[in-house]
């Protein structure tokens, strides 16, 4: 007798540089998914069907995630019993190396869980490297994980966005308009003009912040469901700070930005000094 498929949800996280972001792609191009590797990882736990990953946040090219969540069904052949939640994570991990592409936890959940739809909200981390004068200075361990603008003195600093969910490209706009009015080319008034026409194609290509500092640090789930990141390195030496270097016109911005996001899907923005 075949058993019914065992709902499992899982947190990973990836260093993004290489994917072409975090869904699945054609294996035929250059560059493939972060879910073509976990897919990949997955059939070698030999199911009765092909595993598919239903991944809760979409993350572009170059974009990393400190703790991304998806859930997977896994159907055993007859007689074998189901996958506890350390044997999912050993394997996965073991069939994922080389790849910078790691399982964090699971866990076993109901069939009537989706960890897109479940989630109540998503945090993102974008990081800046504040007074390089030129790319060469810095640090060869921070290439392609922070945004390095000019202007200030030498220092990171960290803006943390959180909400239920955000529109294509909305972090990066947000992070490359406040870096845009703190180095004057734009003003507060303009962003004020560019929500107003609620137009994505009239916001400057060219004050787009880069795909490289941007971070998804964790999705969140209601406290019934008993799940957690389980990761404890970079997501809690982040901290919350109230400004940013150079930029002295971002309170009048953040304040726009209060006023035109909708209410039931605005956005909280907090910025740290590390």
């Amino acid at each position: 007798m075949i058993s019914p498929p065992t709902r499992y949800l899982v947190f990973f996280q990836y260093f993004g540089t290489k994917y072409s972001g975090v869904m699945e792609t054609s294996n035929d191009q250059s560059m493939v998914g972060v879910q073509n590797y976990l897919e990949k990882a997955a059939q070698n736990l030999k199911p009765i069907v092909p595993i598919k990953f239903h991944i809760s946040s979409r993350t572009d090219a170059g974009v990393h995630a400190l703790c991304n969540s998806a859930h997977l069904d896994i159907q055993r052949p007859p007689g074998k019993p189901a996958f506890n939640e350390k044997q999912l994570i050993c394997s996965l991990n073991y069939h994922l190396k080389p790849e910078p592409i790691r399982i964090l936890n699971a866990y076993r959940v109901t069939n009537s869980f989706h960890a897109r739809f479940s989630a109540l909200s998503r945090t993102y981390i974008y990081r800046l490297l504040m007074g390089c004068t030129h790319y060469s200075e810095i640090p060869v361990f921070e290439k392609d994980l922070c945004w390095a603008p000019a202007g200030g003195g030498l220092e990171f600093w960290e803006v943390k966005f959180r909400s239920r969910s955000f529109l294509y490209r909305q972090v990066r706009r947000m992070v490359g308009a406040l870096v845009a009015v703190g180095q004057g080319k734009l003003t507060p008034h303009h962003i004020k003009e560019l929500l107003e026409i609620k137009d994505s194609r009239a916001f400057p290509p060219n004050a787009m912040a880069p795909p490289s500092g941007l971070f998804l640090k964790s999705v969140e789930y209601d406290e019934a469901v008993p799940v957690k990141c389980g990761y404890k390195g970079l997501c809690t030496s982040l901290q919350t700070f109230s400004r940013l270097p150079c930029l002295s016109q971002t309170t009048d911005l953040l304040q726009i930005w209060t006023l035109q996001l909708p209410q039931e899907n605005s956005s909280s923005v907090r910025y740290s000094h590390v």
